[in-house]
């Protein structure tokens, strides 16, 4: 017959029963405040630093026969002479029919006349320029002189000529001899004409004219007959083309303009360039020369003359290509600066790129490029120029870039510039060009390797990561992923953001809410099992996605194949781990606590965390419980593992089990096995370390539900330890230690048990201790106020 007291003893749950649809208990109350069911932490892969700087490092999957190489020579003999756009697909608008005097006199086969050389004293440019527009007019017309006679009212000063011309039907006389109407006209073409301008007058004013009154034939104006004609249309169309070139040539006003400009470049280049070029070709020293360029660079921004329109930009880029065999770095950086606002192309821009690559392969070149401010010239090339045109060059560029952006000091200027956007602009052309076509553009792997890496060196600026997910990032860098699954390199860079970008959690959040990401993890998983850094990656992804959304738990566990790839992965990496605890490494004094986790353990440790993490979710918590394989695998990492050897896999483990002992289903492994983890469990309470005991009494706490459990307790005499436990000063080893103590007092045995201990003595000290800790406990107080008098009955 049990008493009053014994049979209210019988109705009290244990202290960690899942909840059930009645009145909860205090032990309820606390298993919620205190989240019986826990999420672990680990540390993120660190990447190695490379010694050298290189397109791809020592860790590259590619071959040294597969990949562009990283050491080169770039001299003035690579440069072309001559630079010319590439042929693009955008329609250019048509160019201005408006012919230019030759720089030579033309050879006598050349049956269209020549035009006057422009005087060059820089005094008669305005005088001039308007009446060599109309000059140019009038040649484009098909005549050469007008066809009317001036009136008398506007009397001409003529200089008389030493030739004289006088045309008849078929004979032109000229110095006095007689020649062929047909071979006269192509005589007048090499006579020097000086012509000036009258504005009020729109007419030509000769300072040496025809001699004779008597007018050309019309067959002569017109440019004779048919065989006779001018062969080049530009400068001699027919008079059928005559409106439409009227058409092209726009108004007399900004043809004027126009060619007043060419003139005022002439005198800027003659009066402010050519000096500055004539101190670049002495090649004194390289303080002058660098001088030089940077006066030269200011020069021509000030002229307008950057870009690819410059008349006179191949001569100065020839002047600039043969300094560059002078192997200054600093002057180097200094003529790329100057080429690449030049706006060159093809072969050129190629190797200008090289000669900035190169140069940034130094870390002690950093302040040159940053005082020079080259990257700004480097981002403008990935912004204007073509991908697919300049797939080698953008290459070289971004591996200039790539190596600047693992120097902190130049984040914020980068991401200052646009390059986030820049670089997801060209992720996005690269996606959108492999989805249309179905193939990888060539050698567009080794260019997402350089951009990928760059973008890991950025996301360690918090407005970096606030840019990423403004412009959706995170679809595009997976797209990437599964477009090259098969370049282990580049996913393994992507892979090294998102375990950056997912510690944060806005960034986790983003990353979790696209569903496609968990069945392409699974799948890098599948195809690289036994490449430790990036599986070790996309397990500490899947780990901090897991962490605190239920939602991704979900979704993860719905993908075909997820538990089984993650089993098959847990074998793989237990098995590595086994082999090399066997093989002992030599020379390795260090104690086993201080030694780093070896790449096998790092795999499981971030392992564990993803299968703990998976256990908080109602569903399918029972199913990892229920999973023989799973929790043998999670038993057998117990017990052949040390805390001492491996203090953060130990500790990831008993946190999944503990997790996976809170759900009492029937077919649960962990309560077929729940004798052998108590066995397991005593090495840790025994150990010195605290997070490892904590952990153990946790998992006594959900198995002491059960009578068997309570029973080895008391044999092993742990119940001795827990009451030792309530004096600790760490809360939690306490607030656990009596979630054991109160599941043992549910058994009337037990009870009797802790009254000859003298465990109750230390009670009140307790009760006290956690007064002081949490309100949301008081309910825990009250109740074992009310065993303590049961107790001692």
């Amino acid at each position: 017959m049990l008493s009053p007291n014994d049979k209210k003893l019988e109705k009290l749950d244990p202290f960690y029963r899942p909840s059930v649809s009645k009145q909860k208990t205090s032990a309820e109350i606390i298993s919620e405040a205190r989240n019986a069911l826990r999420t672990v932490r680990t540390q993120r892969p660190l990447t190695p630093l490379e010694d050298q700087r290189k397109l791809f490092g020592s860790a590259s999957s590619r071959t040294p026969e597969n990949r562009p190489p990283s050491s080169f020579s770039v001299h003035a003999s690579s440069f072309e002479s001559s630079d010319s756009k590439p042929i693009s697909g955008t329609r250019l608008s048509p160019l201005e029919l408006k012919p230019k005097a030759p720089a030579s006199p033309a050879t006598e086969e050349d049956p269209c006349p020549s035009f006057p050389k422009p005087p060059v004293d820089p005094a008669k440019i305005r005088r001039i320029s308007s009446a060599r527009a109309r000059l140019f007019r009038a040649a484009s017309q098909g005549a050469l002189l007008p066809d009317r006679t001036l009136p008398p009212t506007q009397p001409k000063k003529r200089v008389e000529s030493k030739e004289t011309v006088m045309m008849g039907d078929s004979m032109v006389k000229i110095n006095g001899i007689y020649l062929p109407e047909s071979n006269a006209f192509g005589h007048l073409k090499s006579h020097p004409l000086q012509l000036t301008y009258d504005g009020d007058i729109s007419e030509i004013k000769e300072q040496e004219v025809f001699k004779g009154t008597t007018p050309l034939p019309s067959h002569l104006r017109s440019g004779g007959d048919q065989g006779k004609r001018c062969s080049r249309a530009s400068s001699c169309p027919s008079s059928s083309d005559q409106s439409r070139l009227d058409t092209k040539a726009g108004s007399k006003a900004d043809l004027q303009e126009k060619d007043t400009e060419i003139e005022v470049n002439e005198v800027f280049w003659n009066t402010r360039i050519i000096p500055i070029l004539r101190e670049l070709e002495k090649k004194e020293n390289i303080e002058m020369l660098c001088a030089a360029c940077t006066q030269l660079h200011h020069t021509l921004e000030e002229g307008n003359m950057l870009g690819n329109r410059f008349k006179r930009r191949t001569i100065l880029l020839k002047t600039l290509y043969k300094l560059v065999d002078v192997g200054s770095d600093l002057l180097s950086l200094k003529l790329a600066k100057i080429i690449l606002a030049l706006k060159v192309s093809g072969k050129n821009l190629l190797n200008v790129c090289k000669l900035i690559f190169k140069i940034s392969r130094s870390e002690k070149n950093d302040s040159l490029i940053q005082n020079d401010s080259i990257l700004e010239s480097l981002l403008e090339v990935l912004r204007s120029e073509g991908l697919q045109a300049n797939t080698e060059a953008f290459l070289y560029c971004m591996g200039a870039i790539k190596f600047i952006s693992g120097n902190p000091g130049f984040l914020n200027e980068m991401i200052g510039k646009g390059a986030v956007e820049i670089l997801l602009n060209l992720i996005k052309q690269i996606n959108e060009i492999t989805e249309k076509s179905g193939t990888c553009l060539p050698n567009s792997g080794h260019l997402l390797v350089q951009m990928t890496a760059t973008l890991r060196n950025l996301v360690d600026s918090p407005l970096a990561r606030s840019k990423l997910l403004s412009i959706s990032a995170l679809p595009q860098l997976c797209t990437v992923m599964g477009q090259y699954t098969g370049d282990k390199d580049v996913c393994t860079n992507i892979a090294r953001i998102f375990s950056k970008l997912t510690s944060y959690h806005d960034c986790c959040v983003a990353l979790a809410n696209y569903s496609r990401c968990y069945a392409l993890f699974l799948n890098l998983i599948n195809k690289y099992q036994k490449k430790q850094d990036l599986v070790v990656r996309i397990v500490f992804i899947l780990g901090n996605l897991t962490a605190k959304n239920n939602q991704a738990r979900e979704q993860f566990c719905r993908e075909k194949g997820s538990f089984p790839t993650l089993l098959s992965l847990f074998h793989t990496f237990y098995e590595l781990d086994l082999h090399s605890r066997k093989r002992v490494e030599e020379g390795d004094d260090r104690p086993p606590a201080r030694r780093p986790p070896a790449q096998a353990e790092d795999v499981l440790i971030k392992l564990t965390r993803v299968l703990a993490n998976l256990a908080i979710h109602p569903r399918v918590g029972p199913a990892i419980a229920a999973h023989p394989r799973i929790v043998g695998l999670l038993l057998a990492t117990l017990e052949y593992k040390s805390i001492d050897d491996c203090e953060e896999l130990v500790i990831n483990t008993t946190a999944t089990i503990n997790n996976l002992s809170y759900y009492q289903v029937k077919n649960s492994v962990i309560q077929d096995k729940k004798l052998y983890i108590a066995e397991l469990l005593i090495k840790l309470l025994v150990s010195n370390n605290m997070d490892g005991i904590l952990e153990a009494m946790r998992v006594f706490g959900n198995l002491s539900q059960d009578h068997d459990i309570c029973d080895f307790i008391v044999q092993k005499n742990v119940h001795k330890f827990m009451i030792a436990l309530l004096d600790a000063k760490h809360q939690d080893i306490c607030f656990s230690a009596c979630g054991v103590l109160l599941n043992l007092t549910v058994d009337k045995d037990k009870r009797v048990i802790l009254k000859e201990e003298g465990g109750i003595k230390n009670w009140p000290a307790w009760c006290a201790k956690l007064c002081g800790t949490s309100v949301k406990i008081s309910p825990v107080l009250r109740h074992v106020l009310e065993l303590r008098p049961l107790i001692h009955s």
